[in-house]
This record gives structure tokens, C-alpha cells and sequence, in this order.
């Protein structure tokens, strides 16, 4: 488990987002796509893309890459860069920007794509053994 999300836990340069994009997605979920790749680093980094077209309002926005940000720090995940991106809207202007509920929802799909993540890690070295 990571504890932490310092800046070298994340992936903030335009070209390292860039190179994770180009890959495939790797999972999908309601909401979200997760893009990954290994890296040379001894832990995993993240990213997360929240575009404004999918969440209108700036608490929405914020809310969201919370979430994403602390299922990340308690996760454990194998020297990869992931993004996790916003795919689909998840309110409108007219509702509220967030509730219970809503939080919720997301928190299960972010861990979902990150424990797909575990998952494949865990294969991968029971393969090499």
C-alpha cells in the first residue's frame, strides 16, 4: 500500500500522459476507462482526466478525482502508469453536483479498475514462478 500520493506518485507531464494514451484501453466501466503501461519506477503512478463535458460542475469534477486519488494511495499496484479517465457524464447541471450516492457509485467503479490492476499483477507473477 502506498500511504501517500506525493508528486512522484503522479503523472503530471503533457508527454507522459501522452504515452500512456497512445496504449489501448485496458477496462472500462460505466464511467471510466483505465489506460496503462509499465514503467521503470518502483511503484505505480496516476493520472486522472475529468473532462468538463462529463462534469459540468467544479465540485463534480473535484469529487471525482478525490475519490480516484485515494482508492489510488490505498491501493496496491504493480510499477505501472495509469490513467483514469472520465468517459461518460455523470450528472447534470440540473441535479445536485454531488450526493451520497453518486460518491458511492464512483468509489466502486474506481476500485474495480484498480483491482483489475491487482488482479493482473497477481497472474503475471504466479506465471513467472
Amino acid at each position: 500500500m502506498s500511504e501517500d500520493y506525493s508528486r512522484d506518485r503522479r503523472i503530471v507531464k503533457t508527454d507522459e500522459f501522452s504515452s500512456v494514451f497512445r496504449l489501448r484501453p485496458v477496462q472500462r466501466t460505466a464511467h471510466f476507462v483505465l489506460y496503462t503501461r509499465s514503467n521503470s519506477l518502483s511503484h505505480a503512478r496516476l493520472g486522472v482526466v475529468v473532462a468538463k463535458r462529463f462534469a459540468p460542475r467544479a465540485v463534480t469534477r473535484n469529487t471525482i478525482k478525490r475519490i480516484t486519488r485515494e482508492t489510488f494511495r490505498q491501493s496496491t499496484l504493480p510499477a505501472i502508469d495509469c490513467i483514469v479517465r472520465l468517459s461518460k457524464p455523470v450528472n447534470a447541471r440540473t441535479g445536485p453536483a454531488t450526493s451520497a450516492s453518486l460518491k458511492n457509485a464512483l468509489r466502486r467503479e474506481v476500485s474495480q479498475l484498480l483491482r483489475s490492476q491487482q488482479a493482473a499483477a497477481g497472474a503475471a507473477t504466479t506465471e513467472v514462478q
